[in-house]
């Protein structure tokens, strides 16, 4: 019988290092694979039959969820598709545009528990060489994650040495939504840290500000390409102008590469212009995100968490000294906003604020 295979790959995201179980398909098959398999299988029906069959059968399941259909393949999958949203009133139209409706499909019990108790597992050694990036620190800020722009941004990890004038190696960084732009300007380059200056590319808007980073070098002069990317994602400060007068322009927050923000400010009580960061943590206990605001440093002082359960306007009170009285907020799509945080910031995620002081 087959395996299935799998190999241990370094997980950078834990302290101290762990592996995690990594899947490693063997092949991909589809219509023309599944024809043939079960032809060969099954010779009274022949692979041309079974080809012509399978793509109306997927036509035939589209059909039915277009017709506001739940299909059910008994002992294998169930197709749906499930809405996701807020009224404000019960009679108010649906969201613009068609993210709020999603197709789910979810294997059955007996389907899973057959592939379980018929399964074999083959490990597979661990990868070759490549480089491994464990932290990204600002050197100026002392802050890990974080891109600035007036900043040096430090590298630590292994095997991360690389030609600083060779145009093929280097670093890169791409933005979520839009731009990417290889780094330039380096400071000392070594196996385990690597100093640069960053280039960041602009994002189609100003809450676009997350980005992605990796790092490609060769071993030797003719060597195989080796490219490390790091695991967590980078976010560049947030300028916040106008906090202080009447009506202040809005500013999007903790969001990623939406084409609209998730959350944005609305409004503050504002003494003086103030760097400081808001965090969003993921409460798995209670099903909600906890919002705050904090100092420039790492267990600094920090305002009250407030819990925030859906979309909807949120005042968030300073911390002690902060020229920053209140920030209030404004979530615009909760159910994407705390997806973002779990799947892409192990459940905090936290931006820096150039809050400006408008008189």
């Amino acid at each position: 019988m087959a395996t299935i295979q799998w190999r241990p790959q370094v997980n950078a995201l834990t302290t101290p290092l762990s592996y995690r179980i990594q899947y490693v398909p063997r092949n991909t098959a589809g219509y023309s694979e599944m024809a043939t398999d079960i032809s060969s299988t099954h010779p009274f029906y022949s692979a041309d039959l079974i080809l012509s069959l399978a793509p109306l059968i997927m036509e035939w399941i589209q059909g039915r969820l277009l017709n506001g259909d739940q299909v059910t393949l008994k002992d294998a999958f169930n197709f749906r598709t499930p809405l996701s949203g807020k009224l404000t009133k019960p009679n108010d139209p649906l969201p613009k545009g068609t993210d709020h409706l999603h197709v789910r499909v979810t294997p059955s019990r007996n389907f899973v528990k057959k592939i379980r108790q018929k399964a074999r597992l083959e490990r597979l050694p661990m990868d070759e060489k490549l480089p491994l990036i464990t932290s990204c620190q600002d050197t100026t800020l002392q802050l890990r994650n974080v891109l600035n722009p007036d900043g040096i941004l430090q590298l630590s990890g292994t095997n991360l040495f690389f030609a600083g004038d060779d145009p093929k190696l280097g670093c890169w960084l791409r933005g979520t939504r839009s731009g990417e732009r290889r780094q330039s300007t380096y400071g000392p380059i070594a196996n385990t840290a690597t100093l640069l200056i960053p280039d960041i590319p602009p994002q189609k808007a100003a809450w676009n500000n997350e980005y992605l980073l990796n790092l490609r070098t060769q071993y030797t002069k003719h060597g195989t390409l080796r490219t490390g990317i790091y695991q967590r994602r980078l976010r560049t400060p947030l300028k916040v102008p106008g906090l202080g007068q009447a009506h202040p322009p809005e500013t999007g927050i903790l969001s990623g590469s939406s084409p609209s923000p998730l959350v944005v400010i609305i409004g503050g009580t504002v003494s003086a212009a103030e760097q400081l960061r808001i965090q969003a943590v993921l409460d798995l206990r209670q099903d909600q995100l906890l919002l705050s605001l904090l100092d420039m440093e790492e267990m600094g002082r920090k305002g009250t968490e407030v819990p925030v359960l859906d979309n909807g306007d949120t005042p968030l009170p300073g911390f002690t000294d902060s020229a920053v009285s209140s920030l209030t907020i404004r979530v615009q799509d909760y159910l994407a906003l705390k997806k973002l945080i779990h799947d892409h910031y192990q459940g905090r995620l936290v931006d820096i604020l150039n809050v400006q002081y408008a008189a």
